[in-house]
Parts: structure tokens; sequence; C-alpha cells
């Protein structure tokens, strides 16, 4: 997405399907807003479900050559797109400024760099994950699941869209892309390099849409094979239901509501610098965010201390939320937790600007685990501060939520920490500070999905098993 004279950016006005723009088939269109000042930045189509049944067919008519590619040329043309995506890193980072509102630096590092990395390991992954092993006397193979459905979410929008487009590649499969309609500038870019990468036409395929026409038409195909969703519990449940009826497989990353665990023999004062820039990182935007902190009660008003102190530096350096709706909502979390009696440290519910989708960092201090701020899952910068008395406590509060996505925990040595984190509900855990790795499985215990990305667990999602008998 090119800027344009005007300061808006240029927005493709068809379809990626079958290796080629073309227009789509019906007439609606959707408005791409820039949550800093509220101004359009351009339209993309709203697809139909001719659109979709379009690009399902050309994805289909494309599986066998693309199952039957030998995995060294597949890892060579994924390696192609990470390419092309490197050479598109500065308009990567500023499309998702613009349509996102991320702050460029963080744009840069993260939602550009982050993607090219995990593309890359599936570069490797295409090239000496072994697709076959013997098994007494049977030969195992693994063999693509089909054409996937990829239906993506507006907060990490490159990073989203690689997580599946990238492992269904490299397993063999062919992909139509649904991104969300919030962030769709940086999907048609994306789909601008898997055309220059050389990637064979039909084995991508982007129809940009809404949820409720697109992206219900895309998981009710009977056409593909298995459906990947990232977003809310909510639309996950209805999802898996109509593949559930269709025998259709699916992998499903969800809703969080993270817990940081401080122990008493941790680094108080870098376990909440961590953990309140953990909060606040992409505006609170992230679904494994560490949005509850535990502190032993003999440390939780030095911790209150420290966190409100913390939060007070972001003011200044935070992005708009990703539009009116979701400030909205954010902000009526707010509301609820001072109603509920949690006592606001720092932010609160009032706009910190006139124009823009912006909430102020929010620190709660008192509260307590039953209470909506410390259940629900709020998607903004918004901190709770809980108490607990003794570790079993901790773990109680901190596995007492419907979901079970990520976490940390802190201590003296990493062995107390891993003791502590072995215990909890939860797919991944971070250990004092221990950094993203993108060959390691990310995904969620009970609400928060079924299935995993990255690394080779990423890639089993996307390949099914076969046996033959000597």
């Amino acid at each position: 997405m090119y800027k344009a004279p005007d300061g808006r950016y240029e927005a493709r006005d068809g379809m990626y399907i079958d290796g080629a723009w073309r227009p789509a088939t019906g007439t609606d269109t959707i408005t791409v807003v820039d949550p800093a000042d509220e101004q359009p930045l351009g339209q993309v189509p709203a697809g139909t479900a001719e659109d979709i049944d379009a690009a399902v067919r050309a994805a289909r008519t494309a599986l066998p050559r693309w199952a039957a590619t030998p995995s060294a040329e597949r890892a060579a043309l994924i390696g192609a797109l990470r390419d092309r995506l490197v050479a598109r890193k500065d308009e990567i980072a500023a499309t998702v400024t613009a349509e996102l509102g991320a702050p460029l630096p963080f744009a840069q590092a993260v939602h550009a760099g982050v993607p090219i990395a995990v593309c890359g390991s599936y570069a490797e992954l295409a090239a000496t994950h072994p697709f076959e092993e013997k098994v007494g006397n049977s030969t195992v193979y693994l063999e693509p699941v089909g054409v996937v459905g990829a239906i993506t979410p507006w907060n990490y929008p490159l990073h989203q869209i690689v997580n599946k487009v990238a492992p269904a590649l490299a397993a063999g499969c062919t992909v139509v892309l649904k991104p969300a309609e919030d962030t769709p500038l940086t999907a048609q870019l994306f789909a601008d390099a898997v055309h220059e990468a050389g990637i064979p036409a039909g084995v991508f395929n982007l129809v940009t849409g809404l949820g409720p026409v697109a992206g219900q038409a895309l998981a009710e195909h009977e056409g593909v094979d298995l459906v990947s969703f990232t977003g809310s519990t909510a639309v996950g449940r209805r999802i898996g239901a109509t593949a559930g009826a269709a025998v259709k497989r699916v992998a499903l990353e969800l809703g969080g509501k993270s817990a940081n665990v401080i122990l008493p023999s941790a680094d108080l004062a870098k376990a909440v610098a961590v953990g309140v820039a953990n909060v606040m990182s992409n505006s609170g935007q992230t679904c494994s965010a560490w949005t509850r902190m535990l502190v032993h009660t003999d440390r939780y008003d030095e911790a209150v201390e420290l966190a409100t102190a913390a939060a007070a530096k972001y003011g200044p350096r935070i992005g708009p939320l990703v539009n009116a709706k979701q400030q909205a909502r954010v902000r009526g979390y707010i509301e609820k937790g001072v109603e509920e009696g949690a006592r606001l440290v720092a932010g609160g519910p009032e706009a910190p600007k006139a124009q823009g989708y912006f909430v102020r960092p929010t620190v709660f201090a008192d509260v307590t685990p039953e209470m909506t701020i410390a259940q629900e899952e709020i998607f903004g910068p918004v901190l709770s501060l809980i108490r607990y008395e003794d570790e079993d406590d901790a773990l109680r509060i901190a596995n007492g939520t419907v979901y079970g996505l990520a976490g940390a925990v802190w201590a003296a040595d990493d062995a107390e920490a891993v003791a502590f984190a072995r215990r909890m509900d939860t797919g991944q855990v971070d250990i004092n500070g221990g950094g993203f790795n993108p060959l390691a499985p990310f995904g969620g215990y009970k609400q928060s999905g079924v299935g995993r990305e990255l690394g080779a667990h990423g890639l089993m999602e996307y390949l099914q098993t076969k046996s033959l008998q000597f």
C-alpha cells in the first residue's frame, strides 16, 4: 500500500484469486480508518459468498500439484516469500501503523520483524521436517490436510497471517485467507509478496470482507478441509460447531486472561516493570497479555507503587485502539472495575485525546479474583493487581478463569519458577522474563483454543497421517 498524494494509502479494489487480482462480485466496500485521527485511509471490497467460492475452487484446483511439489521446492518458495517480506519491511510497518495505530518503532520490530522470522522458520522446517518414518513393518506418511480456510484478526495482522499461511504452505496445503476487516491493507500487501515470490497460482488466495458474510461462507464451505481461526472465544465456538457438523478439522487460537505470578523471592522491581510493559504493548491488544499481576500480600503495596509509576511512563507512548467500538468496550470495562470496587491507581475511563481511539494506560489495585476485570478479556491497556496469601492461593487464582493461553512466573531461580509453572493450566509460560521463541508451540488450554501455532507443532496442525503396512 503506497502513500498517495492526499496522504491516504492506496488499496487494491479486487480479490487475489488464482494468482491474479480480479474484481469482486459485489459492489459493497469496507472503509479502512486510521485509528489515530479517525480519517479514512481507503476502501477494499466486501467479499461475498461467491468470491469465497471462487477462491476455494482455485485452491482445490491447485492442491494436487502443490501437495506433490517436493518439500525442498516448497521450502525455497517460502524462503522467497520471506525475502519479499524483508524487502517490504518498511512498507509493512508503515501500513500497520496506518491501519492499526501501532507506533512505528513497535511496528517495525514486532509487526514486521516477527512474521519475517516465523516465515523463515517454516522455510527451514519445510526442508528438514521428516514427512515419513518407519514404524515396525509400516511406513507412516505425513500428508497435507487439503484446503485451509484461514480467518485472521486485526491485532497482529501480518503475524497472524504468517502463523497460518506459512505452515500450511510448508505442509503442502493451499489456502484461502479472510483477514480482519479493520486491517485488510496489510493482507493485500502480503498477497503482493506471495505473487512476487513466485508461489503458484491458486496456492494462496485472498478475499477481504466481513466476518458474518465472507468469514462464515469460508468456514461453511464444503471445499474447505480445515478452518484455522484466531479471534474471540465466542466466534471460535460458532466456528467449532459449524466445523463439527461437517466433521471438519479446526485450529482455534482464542481469548486469554493470563496471570503474571510474582513469587516472594523474585526481583519485584524487574517483574513489575516487565509485567506493565507486557500489558501496555500493542495498546493492550494482545491475547496473551499478562493482564493479572499476582503479588504476595507482604509485597503487594510496593508492587502497586511500582506499577503505578511504570504505567505513567506509557501515556505519551501508547497507540490508539483499533476502532471506536473497541475503545468504548475497554472504557466500559474500566468503568465496571470502578463500579465493582477496584481501586484505580493509574489511568481511567476518560479519553486522553479529543481525536483518535485512545485509552489511558490503566492500573487497578485491590482487585479480587471474582471481579469482571479479573475474569473477562478486556483487550486494552488495563492491568489488575491481585494479592495472594501463599503459593496454593496464587495457583488457585492463576487457574481460576475459563482461559489458559499464556502466563509468567518470577522467582529467585528458574527451578522455583518452573515448579510453579508446571502446575498452571496454560499453554505457554515465560520464566523470569524468557523471550519470544518462534519455534516454540503457542496455543491454549480450556477456552483459549484448540491446537498450536509456530514451529513443528504448528506445522503438524496442517498434516494428516497415513500408514502403509508391508
